[in-house]
Order: structure tokens, then sequence, then C-alpha cells
């Protein structure tokens, strides 16, 4: 089967995001991840090339896992690997991408041979950069989905938020591109009209 070595989730992100907030408030967190996870794996049963899909950070204790089980059908089955490691320590730090709308650099090409970092922030009222600093404090690689290069904003205001997808959102975006290695249709098909952001041409 043609597919990537890795997809990984940063469970990380969503614990971290979770423990802010008071604790009636960290099921409808994870219901909400949950939810992506499930979209997210459908999108990869229906890929023509698809990607190997690893859950990092994960513990079947979790009250995420939990929400998983409840929400998804045959989640217990999901051809998927599922590890308590972080994928900071599960993989060499140098195959790592970590995926942050705060990077420099716009994705430009998918390298099978690298592992790339979708981190599961599901808290609305995470701030700015914190999974780029993530990424810095274990010197990984870091790019963006390049939204900037291909698409423009219909609004005039800027919106932080706005440049921020769901992570079954990002994961069309990849598989698109992986299957068509086409950026605009990948991009079209992920980034929703409600984000604010239409492809160039479109808007000419």
């Amino acid at each position: 089967m043609d597919s990537l070595k890795a997809s990984s989730f940063c469970r990380w992100m969503w614990s971290t995001s979770a423990q802010k907030r008071p604790a009636l408030q960290t099921v409808p967190c994870g219901a909400r991840l949950a939810g992506q996870i499930r979209r997210l794996y459908g999108s990869n049963k229906k890929a023509s090339r698809p990607f190997w899909i690893c859950l990092t950070g994960f513990s079947t204790a979790s009250p995420l896992y939990e929400e998983c089980l409840r929400m998804n059908d045959g989640f217990s089955a999901y051809l998927l690997d599922v590890t308590e490691e972080d994928c900071f320590s599960l993989f060499p730090l140098e195959t790592l991408v970590y995926l942050t709308p705060d990077s420099k650099h716009p994705l430009e090409d998918i390298d099978q041979s690298t592992v790339y970092i979708i981190g599961g922030l599901v808290d609305e009222s995470i701030q700015k950069k914190v999974t780029f600093q993530k990424a810095r404090e274990y010197s990984v690689k870091t790019a963006r989905l390049p939204i900037q290069e291909y698409m423009i904003r219909r609004q005039n205001e800027k919106n932080y938020h706005s440049e921020i997808l769901a992570i079954n959102q990002v994961f069309d975006v990849l598989s698109t591109y992986f299957e068509t290695r086409n950026w605009p249709e990948a991009l079209k098909k992920g980034v929703s009209p409600g984000k604010g952001y239409v492809l160039r041409n479109s808007a000419e």
C-alpha cells in the first residue's frame, strides 16, 4: 500500500488545553476531538493513497479514549496505531515536521520519509504559537499549510482563529495533495468558506 510513513496526532496539545479549563469542560473538548478523529479516519479509509495514522500520547485510561469509544462505532478496531508515548520520544526528531500555522515555512511537498505532526488542539481560547513553541522546545522542524501562497482573505480584519483548522481539515488538505499533487485543489477541499479564504484565481 502506497502511504506515508506516518501522520501523527500529538495528544499533548489536547491535554494541555483541557487542563486549563474547569473539569466539566474537558468532556466537550474530548468530544470535539473524538469527532474530528472519526471524520479523519473516514477520509483516510476512502483515500486511494492512505496515510499511516498514529495517535501518540494517547492513553486507553483517558477520558478522551472513553469519548472516542462512545462517539465512534468500532473505534477499538480502527486500523491505526495508538501509544502512550509522545511523538518526540517515539520518532527520531530529525524525521519530524510539526504542522503549525505559526511556522514561517510553507509546506511545499509531502515526503514519505517524514513524520507529520498534527496537534489535537480543540480549545478555542488557546493562545497563539503554542504548537510552534512546542516544536522549538524539541528543535523540531515546522511547516504550515501554504494557505497564504494560494489563497486570499475576503475580510479585511485579521482573525487568528480563522487560520486554525480542525485536525480532520488539515488531514483532508494533506490527503488530497498527496493524491493530486495540486495545492489549490487540496486547499479548496480542506479550508471551508467559513474561514474567509478563497483561491487567488477565483477572487480575480
